[in-house]
């Protein structure tokens, strides 16, 4: 009988641990029509993959990049981008059980096309990189949410060799390092990672360092940036060059021990490579190319950091410029700009391999996703 009852507890605490807090999906989009629904927030299904659309905001223009606070109560967005003399960083509170989303405020980006937006750990602090003028502004974040006004705006004049798309910098993405006390700035204009100490105390919290930035190789265009679990290791997603380059990672400094190509060895030009992460479990590395290809390469990752590619999964779509796994491992969501569907695929957890769930819904110009279980 003892043993029934024990049973019956493991099986209801397993149940209640399951779905005693819920998974969140927030889509981002270049709606172009300010009555379109700009943002939206879809509860994830645990069990197959499904998506439930909870919430959603109009009248924001091309909220193209997405964050997520780490107690789940706001939502941050890059938003005016691609929009000429404009830039925008907006914060939005979302309320899990209301299941409301409601905007907050906006400040000027210190740059014209936000693209990146991310969050430090305590909640204080937010940090983006404007693409056209080459920088990153840094904001504190008020007690409800609101972002305060900007605290630090660096910009960058140099390029590389490219006379196409490199003549100036082009800051993609800014990056908190595993204990948040470094900001890395891959910048593709420059072929360079930048990179700042990050003091969370000081009214200015990016401080320079003796290594502002680390070189990668020329015409690489670095886009997206991504730490190792175990802090060791870093991966930087090349998006002119189709390639990753792994780092060796310690205290701010990066140093180069590998490059892989992110496609099959029969595409030799068009790259556009976009996005890249790791599993929770640390075991595999996901990146996405776009364009040609429009799929995710998936890539193993040995025990010390290095990478091989194990295959790859078409997106379903056209232009996976995001894409996001929950954190339980389980499910990979991917957006498709131009076809504008988004795609929840099944992660297998013991091969990194990618299947159909079935799952799919259609939003105009999807730009991002994140996912957050609150």
């Amino acid at each position: 009988m003892k043993l029934k009852i024990h049973f019956f507890t493991i099986a209801f605490l397993v149940t209640f641990n399951l779905f005693s807090q819920n998974t969140y999906v927030f889509l981002g989009s270049y709606n172009l029509d300010k009555l379109a629904e700009a943002i939206r927030v879809y509860q994830l299904n645990p069990l197959n993959g499904e998506l439930t659309k909870v919430a959603s905001v109009k009248n924001v223009v091309n909220p193209s990049y997405l964050t997520v606070s780490p107690n789940g109560k706001y939502v941050y967005a890059c938003t005016d981008t691609k929009t000429p003399n404009a830039g925008s960083i907006s914060s939005f509170e979302f309320n899990a059980k209301n299941k409301t989303l409601t905007f907050l405020n906006s400040q000027r980006s210190g740059g014209e096309n936000p693209v990146y937006v991310t969050v430090h750990k305590n909640g204080k602090w937010i940090a983006n990189a404007n693409y056209t003028e080459g920088s990153v502004s840094v904001f504190p974040i008020l007690e409800n949410g609101k972002i305060d006004s900007i605290a630090q705006n660096f910009q960058y004049l140099d390029g590389s060799i490219n006379k196409e798309r490199q003549t100036r910098s082009h800051v993609h993405s800014a990056v908190f390092s595993p204990r948040f006390d470094y900001l890395f700035l891959p910048d593709l204009g420059a072929d360079k990672i930048r990179c700042y100490a990050f003091d969370e105390n000081q009214k200015k919290p990016l401080i320079e360092t003796q290594n502002p930035f680390t070189k990668t190789d020329l015409e690489a265009g670095p886009r997206h940036f991504t730490f190792h679990p175990n802090g060791k290791f870093g991966y930087g997603i090349e998006e002119m060059a189709g390639a990753v380059t792994v780092y060796k990672y310690k205290n701010g400094t990066l140093n180069k021990i590998q490059r892989i190509d992110t496609h099959p060895d029969q595409i030799k030009d068009g790259f556009n490579s976009s996005d890249i992460h790791i599993s929770p479990d640390a075991k595999f590395l996901y990146a996405s190319n776009r364009g040609n290809e429009n799929n995710i390469a998936i890539f193993s990752i040995a025990k010390n950091g290095l990478l091989k590619n194990i295959g790859y999964q078409s997106t379903l779509g056209d232009h996976p410029r995001i894409f996001a796994i929950d954190e339980s491992g389980k499910f990979l969501v991917a957006t498709n700009v131009n076809s504008g569907n988004v795609i929840v695929f099944k992660r297998n957890q013991k091969t990194g391999l990618l299947t159909k769930t079935g799952h799919e819904i259609k939003m105009e110009n999807v730009s991002c996703v994140q996912i957050k279980k609150i």
